[in-house]
């Protein structure tokens, strides 16, 4: 068991009741002892099983399907792009992605068919009885080609999405700097690796309808994608939730495929159908993190502070849009890191190539940039002679400094207040002047192992960007049933604690223990839509929501209670006498985010421009990671990690804590074992987890958290976004202390071993 050194939370003055505890999971029982009912667990009498004809070639033109007049079809329901009752395309940010292809095939595993049988043997025969016929067409697979646009991969130049960020002069403070450092850096794919592989159960209704359980994360971008292809109105769908084991994003987009697939083969089929993954397909098929190149330059002063800088940013979206245009939106937006910037021009572009579409993952594009930005930040200490530390204390943002978009940061900057914190918890300077010194001679564990440390700061946007959040109508619903306050809401817990944290919340603001409170699995018969468990929004903004509801329930009670029964009484016991007086199930009240007045430096955000008040709050994270690297086997492994977050008011410790480290944990195995890539045949390099290597317990450093407190007036009880942040700072933080270790630069990752052999041995062919 690896230790792990939990510091206090730094608390603000103001005393809470059940805010700021590590109450146990409300969930936990259920889950830990295997009461909790996944996808796979549901039993429905009599279901079909469904499956998915796919294309073996990343491009080609669709002439038809050969099938096996041995087997016999009649048993089989098997469906095309030309039985889709409705559109058929897969609304996510564009309507590009069908359903199921029609003619043009862009990517490997591409859905081209769909069958469902009355058992698992049949299907498997069934689908080994049918092979597409495609007529093969050159395929762009690499970031290069999909720029080259000899192949036509989306419109005519394989550009999905572009945005611009600007501010000051960039050409009069590159030639204000007295030195100007550039580096060119590479992110890979990584995998979402979430313990529930992909799974949906679709059931035909008497009525003509269709209700849809699956594991996913957005509700009703499942509903909306159902509505759409079965052609029907919103009335005649439901969705609900099945526990979830994990997404990470990848049950953001792809969660409605699976539905619409799923509710096809069930419209078609007559029969309810399950359509769940093995690992094998879920790691051949699903969407991945995007792979990113980074142009990086940067002009700076000699005493380090940053003038100018200049990024170019690509990031390699796959065959369709999926969620590409926002996730290229936050990495432009997050693209010059947590520094002050008077001078920048940043460009970003997503390619369309013949390989699978790729999609969110946890950062949404905000770890790619921070890679890139942190490691041409350690490049410039290099040059400059200054610790990487010194120099981002001389560059971080603080309160009052504009960002390159032009949103003033008037309080709750943290990224100076991170930073130290960490460096001291850590020991960073001492430990990385004597790792330093040791480097030439090698003196640790007979000249074999080297000891190295290294230190990033990141930051995070909480809710969507720009107006997104102002826009949504996020909503939550409130009752009283059953003796509990139930609190209701699109949110889905996938793992992260949100049936815990919201009714923390609620329990708070209600004045009452939490036991009599219970955040419901999502169905959309019955939530209102509080929008998507995405872009670390629940907490933040959901909550609010909750509040808002609790503050209306509240009222409404005040009043009965003012009328009937002098005022006397708690929420509680007022639920209660209101229910015995007006029957169960009456009374409820509704809560919206509104968000905190405008201040007085507000820029309301411009979706022309690109350019304004992107994100109501930003979290803050200082990652400092100290590695052993072997000589002999070019292998690296985290040995420590200290980590200090300011995340607003912290609701549950404890699952702040989890979040954290999990999160980190992931971005170190991005940073030097997950290694994926596409393969000439434009599939992906493994299916397999015997190849495809991610952290394991074994894999896992000692760990020092701590957890600062700087409430957001844009938050429930003042929290801030805390899901995405700690995967943007892991990567860096992990190089830089290869670089410490091994006086070696790294510019990409996966820094597996090969790559560390090459750079420690540059002469050898």
């Amino acid at each position: 068991m690896k230790e792990v050194l939990r510091l206090p939370a730094k608390r603000s003055c103001t005393t809470f009741k059940i805010i700021g505890k590590s109450i146990p999971r409300l969930d936990g029982i259920p889950k830990a002892t295997g009461v909790a009912g996944y996808i796979d667990d549901y039993d429905l009498p009599g279901h079909w099983v469904g499956g998915i004809v796919r294309s073996g070639v990343p491009h080609g033109i669709l002439r038809g399907f050969v099938k096996d007049p041995s087997f016999d079809w009649s048993k089989v329901t098997f469906l095309t792009a030309s039985d889709i009752p409705g559109g058929n395309f897969i609304h996510i940010v564009r309507d590009d992605y069908p359903a199921l292809t029609e003619k043009y095939v862009k990517y490997a595993t591409e859905a081209l068919a769909l069958i469902a049988a009355p058992d698992a043997e049949t299907l498997r025969a069934a689908l080994d009885a049918v092979k597409p016929e495609i007529d093969r067409l050159p395929a762009a697979l690499t970031l290069d080609e999909g720029l080259e646009a000899n192949v036509k991969v989306w419109g005519e130049d394989n550009i999905l999405d572009e945005y611009r960020v600007a501010c000051g002069d960039l050409e009069k403070g590159f030639a204000e700097s007295d030195v100007v450092v550039e580096g060119t850096y590479e992110t890979g794919l990584q995998e979402q690796m979430y313990l529930e592989t992909q799974g949906a159960a679709a059931i035909p209704l008497p009525d003509g309808g269709m209700e849809v359980i699956l594991s996913l994360q957005c509700p009703y971008y499942v509903h909306n994608a159902v509505v759409q292809v079965l052609g029907l109105p919103k009335d005649k769908v439901v969705v609900r939730q099945a526990e979830t084991g994990g997404g990470f994003g990848g049950k953001e987009d792809y969660s409605s495929m699976m539905g619409a697939w799923a509710a096809l083969l069930a419209w078609k089929s007559g029969h309810a159908v399950k359509l769940v993954y093995d690992r094998k397909e879920d790691l051949e098929t699903t969407p991945k993190r995007h792979p990113s190149r980074i142009r990086q330059k940067m002009g700076f002063r000699k005493d380090g502070a940053l003038v100018a800088m200049e990024a170019d940013l690509l990031l390699d979206g796959g065959a369709y849009t999926t969620l590409t245009r926002v996730i290229l939106q936050r990495a432009t937006l997050h693209a010059t890191g947590a520094y002050r910037v008077p001078n920048a021009m940043i460009r970003g572009r997503a390619i369309a190539t013949n390989t699978p579409p790729t999609g969110a993952f946890r950062g949404f594009g905000a770890p790619q940039v921070f890679f890139a930005v942190e490691r041409n930040m350690d490049k410039a200490a290099k040059i400059l002679g200054m610790d990487p530390l010194d120099l981002r204390l001389r560059n971080v943002i603080r309160d009052g400094d504009l960002m390159p978009h032009n949103q003033r940061l008037e309080e709750g900057v943290s990224a100076e207040a991170v930073l130290l914190r960490a460096a001291e918890l850590s020991g960073y300077r001492e430990k990385r002047a004597a790792y330093s010194a040791r480097q030439a001679d090698g003196l640790t564990r007979g000249g074999r192992a080297r000891r190295g440390i290294g230190l990033s700061v990141v930051m995070h946007g909480g809710g969507f960007t720009g107006s997104g959040e102002d826009n949504m109508g996020t909503t939550v619903r409130l009752d009283y049933k059953d003796g509990l306050f139930r609190v209701l809401c699109s949110s889905v817990d996938m793992g992260q604690g949100s049936a815990t944290v919201l009714p923390m919340i609620a329990a708070e603001a209600l004045g009452i223990e939490v036991e009599f409170v219970r955040a419901l699995p999502a169905d959309t018969d019955v939530v209102p839509d509080s929008g998507p468990t995405v872009a670390s929004r629940t907490t933040m903004f959901v909550g609010a929501a909750v509040y808002d509801a609790c503050r209306n329930m509240t009222e409404k009670l005040q009043k009965y209670l003012c009328e009937e029964n002098g005022g006397k009484l708690t929420v509680l016991d007022a639920a209660r006498a209101f229910a015995a007086r007006n029957g169960e199930g009456k009374l409820s009240a509704e809560g919206i985010y509104k968000g905190p007045k405008p201040a007085s430096h507000a820029n309301p955000w411009n979706d022309e421009k690109f350019s304004g008040d992107a994100y109501k709050g930003y979290s803050w994270l200082a990652t400092v990671v100290e590695l052993e690297a072997d000589t002999d086997t070019y292998e690296a492994v985290p040995a420590h990690v200290t980590a200090v977050a300011e995340i607003g008011r912290v609701i549950h410790p404890t699952l702040a804590e989890g979040q954290l480290a999990g999160g980190i944990l992931q971005s170190l195995g991005w940073a030097h074992i997950e290694d994926l890539s596409i393969t000439p045949e434009g599939r992906y390099s493994t299916s397999r987890m015997s190849s495809y290597l991610v952290p394991t317990t074994l894999d896992t450093p000692g760990w020092t958290i701590e957890i600062m407190e700087n409430p957001c007036p844009a938050g429930a009880f003042g929290a801030k976004s805390l899901g995405e942040l700690p995967c943007n700072g892991g990567a860096p933080a992990f190089l830089s202390a290869l670089d410490n270790a091994l006086g070696v630069f790294a510019e990409k990752i996966p820094a597996g071993g090969e790559y560390l052999f090459g750079l420690l041995n540059p002469k050898l062919p």
